[in-house]
């Protein structure tokens, strides 16, 4: 056991976590590596769940499920569901129902209310859940659940992350122990309002709704949403913080306090460690927007993500990245009318997968690589939000290993 300050102390997770929360972790084929990829945790009778999720208005449906639960129970909730694989976002009625059918059939497992379980989801934008691999794998979910499992749960989240990020504290306050514990994914698409970014922090100290939600802010402030890696919020961005037991008094809150602080804060950090030369000229056209203003900043935010320019570079037509991208600059539109190319191919349809093949637009921001300068090499991206008349266009260029070396040696 390290000493943190003269509070709070590391402990062995693997030995005991906060008093009444199980965790479980395993792999259910949503990934094809067949890593870990689902997670469960399980909070005691009267916990009090707070959540910050991303600002996008661009965002997976699980989301909105979280905030609308957590605000209809006032925070008297039970369960976390948490999948990685697939963001399932901007997936339409499709995805709301695979959250649906998950989050029914975990309750029924744990003989609790449906509307008492949370899910998050993390992954590629755009995929659906494969519901039935899940389905079929909650009763060994369930199965897993342990005190000291908190290692299986922190495995299951990650996508790309290349460390486990969890971390355990402990404190005595009058004879009583205190532990908080946390884990945490995410290395890209990090710059949280309230990246692709999850975490979750249970803490087996009681304290009323009101004063959890504004410590659950207070750290949040300080730690997830001081970090940056590439500029860019995702759609499934989750924070959600659980206390349960025993009521502590209120004169014990600045303690707690620096307890959800350092965990935040370590996992955090952790999130923002692991973490010229252009090729093509990328132009995004935004049509149909309320005004001029908003047609160019829609496009700005595009051409500005550092995701959707290194997509360019690799030729690789991962449209979720310019919907994500859109959908954090700060201009309001519904996924549901919007329309989506890249060149001549139509991606989104009113906010609908539209077939195509992504072998051919491949192609094309490849012919683009090697076209001839500001001639043929100009890849285009056109948005129509279909919200008024006005457009307006931006332009950028491809993020290219290239630009790295010569920006990381550029005074020497």
């Amino acid at each position: 056991m390290s000493q943190l300050d003269s509070t709070w102390s590391y402990v062995d997770d693997s030995k005991i976590t906060p008093k009444g929360f199980l965790f479980a972790g395993i792999s259910a084929g949503l990934k094809a590596s067949n890593k870990k990829d689902l997670a469960l945790i399980l909070a005691p009778k009267g916990s009090i769940f707070s959540g910050m999720f991303t600002q996008s208005i661009v965002r997976a449906s699980c989301v909105d499920m979280c905030e609308d639960r957590i605000k209809k129970n006032s925070g008297f909730l039970r369960a976390i569901l948490i999948n990685s694989g697939q963001a399932n976002a901007c997936t339409g009625n499709i995805g709301l129902q695979h959250f649906q059918i998950a989050t029914a059939k975990i309750a029924e497992l744990l003989g609790i209310k449906e509307d008492e379980v949370l899910m998050c989801s993390t992954g590629l934008i755009g995929v659906p859940i494969k519901i039935n691999d899940l389905v079929k794998n909650l009763p060994n979910l369930v199965s897993d659940l342990k005190v000291n499992n908190l290692q299986n749960a922190a495995e299951a989240i990650l996508t790309t992350d290349l460390t486990l990020k969890k971390v355990l504290i402990e404190t005595i306050i009058l004879g009583r122990k205190i532990k908080i514990s946390g884990f945490a994914k995410g290395s890209g698409m990090i710059y949280p309002n309230m990246a692709t970014m999850l975490a979750f922090l249970t803490c087996d100290a009681g304290i009323e709704k009101e004063e959890w939600d504004k410590m659950i802010a207070i750290a949040v402030k300080k730690s997830f949403n001081a970090i940056s890696v590439d500029g860019e919020t995702s759609t499934n961005d989750s924070f959600v913080g659980i206390n349960a037991g025993e009521r502590i008094d209120k004169r014990f809150f600045p303690i707690i306090q620096k307890g959800i602080d350092i965990v935040c804060q370590n996992l955090a950090k952790n999130i923002a460690r692991d973490g010229e030369g252009a090729n093509c000229l990328l132009e995004v056209l935004v049509q149909g927007a309320k005004n001029t203003n908003d047609a160019i900043n829609v496009a700005k935010t595009i051409c500005n993500s550092a995701l959707v320019k290194t997509a360019i570079h690799g030729c690789d037509p991962n449209w979720g990245r310019i919907i994500s991208a859109a959908g954090n600059s700060g201009v309001k539109f519904n996924l549901n009318d919007v329309d989506l190319h890249i060149g001549n191919d139509q991606i989104l349809e009113k906010g609908k997968l539209n077939k195509y093949d992504p072998q051919k637009v491949k192609d094309y921001i490849k012919s683009k690589m090697k076209g001839r300068y500001l001639v043929d090499d100009i890849v285009q991206i056109m948005i129509n939000l279909n919200t008024g008349e006005s457009k307006g266009t931006a332009w950028g260029c491809d993020l290219s290993k290239k630009y790295v070396e010569i920006n990381s040696e550029y005074t020497t």
